[in-house]
């Protein structure tokens, strides 16, 4: 009797390893092959999972920034670079641009919003300024500025952020000879104006940009820098996870403006978006697509900073984000808030949920560490 068990249990073993050695090997087969299809050209690739009429760009690689170290010897960039660190840019001279974009933490705060003058916290997450002068047209998360220059002066004269006021600024700069030395340099004048000071800020913030991650890599040749399962969330994000119509391009962002359904509309943690600038009611709870480069390194995620998971963020995409229906006597309010027509519920499994965790890791480049520089006198 126990021979036979024995042998009954023996024969289960071998029948349970080979289906599964015959399972893994249909799994490998299915990664080989997409595999194959990705270490194409680019221009090869699958076309990805698009809705009519949006307008995209295939994913592209960064190249390897040589310039940077040259051009941040630019009498401008240099200028620019310790207006960025100085804290007397603000009226309390503790507060500087870094506090709230810190090189050391992929140029935002880490924070769920900023906090600034008097320790008052802002309302919404601090955006990183990774790739800010190629990624963006404008700027913030609502579009309220349309050039770097004004995107500077803005938390330098908001009350809640550096509490400065800029007529003020140039003057108190000028009381600084190290500073005129350098204005000097940079635009052939001692006499500090906040037009200068502005041009200067937006001259180095231009030069932030992702260093290249392995997915660039891959993308250049070197096809062993991502692993089978990089790879499967690489096909997801441009398929059946539908990111690409929104996040597209070399920077991973359209650069549009659209409702993911975060507005909390008459709610605690309400929100209009881009409706506060343009008055539209189209762009109620619409905010700017941010670039994914780097994504994991600027946690927490949205314009609330109200996630600080990748693994929920992508459950919130992953449910299609489905519109709240209005309350009573909401019916006819054009305010309400319509969710983004692209928001779909996507039906991800665990395992398609964790190769997009691993292709977002795969984006994310190793940050590069700036030195505070020692400021003027």
């Amino acid at each position: 009797m126990k021979r036979t068990i024995v042998i009954i249990s023996g024969l289960l073993l071998i029948i349970f390893g080979s289906a599964l050695t015959t399972g893994n090997g249909h799994a490998q087969r299915a990664a080989d092959s997409l595999r194959a299809l990705y270490e194409r050209p680019v221009q090869e690739w699958p076309r990805p999972d698009i809705d009519t009429g949006i307008v995209w760009k295939e994913l592209a690689a960064i190249l390897p920034d040589t310039m940077l170290p040259r051009l941040l010897e630019q009498p401008d960039v240099n200028l620019g670079k310790m207006l960025f660190f100085d804290p007397r840019l603000s009226g309390s001279n503790q507060i500087s641009c870094s506090s709230c974009h810190d090189p050391d933490m992929a140029w935002t705060d880490g924070r769920t919003v900023s906090l600034g003058h008097d320790h008052l916290q802002g309302t919404r997450n601090t955006p990183s300024l990774l790739n800010i002068g190629v990624a963006h047209k404008e700027f913030f998360w609502d579009g309220r500025s349309a050039s770097l220059e004004d995107q500077a002066i803005n938390p330098i004269a908001t009350h809640h952020e550096m509490n400065m006021e800029p007529p003020l600024l140039a003057e108190k700069l000028g009381k600084i000879a190290g500073y005129r030395k350098l204005f000097k340099l940079a635009y052939g004048t001692e006499n500090i104006t906040m037009d200068h000071i502005v041009q200067a800020l937006a001259a180095f913030e231009a030069t932030i940009k992702s260093r290249t991650s392995r997915f660039d890599q891959f993308v250049m040749g070197n096809h062993k820098r991502l692993t089978d399962e990089e790879i499967q969330g690489l096909h997801l994000f441009r398929t059946k996870a539908r990111c690409m119509n929104c996040h597209n391009g070399q920077y991973f962002t359209d650069d549009q403006y659209h409702n993911i359904g975060l507005t909390y509309y008459k709610r605690k943690y309400e929100d209009l978006g881009r409706y506060n600038v343009t008055k539209d009611p189209a762009d109620v709870g619409r905010f700017r697509t941010p670039s994914l480069r780097d994504v994991m390194l600027t946690r927490p995620w949205m314009h609330n900073g109200l996630f600080d998971n990748i693994e929920g963020v992508i459950n919130i995409y992953n449910s299609g984000m489905q519109m709240l229906k209005p309350r009573p006597g909401q019916e006819n309010d054009s305010l309400f808030p319509r969710t983004d027509p692209l928001m779909k519920e996507l039906k991800l499994t665990p395992a398609e949920k964790k190769a997009l965790v691993a292709f977002l890791n795969a984006i994310t480049g190793v940050p590069y560490k700036m030195r505070r520089p020692e400021l003027p006198q």
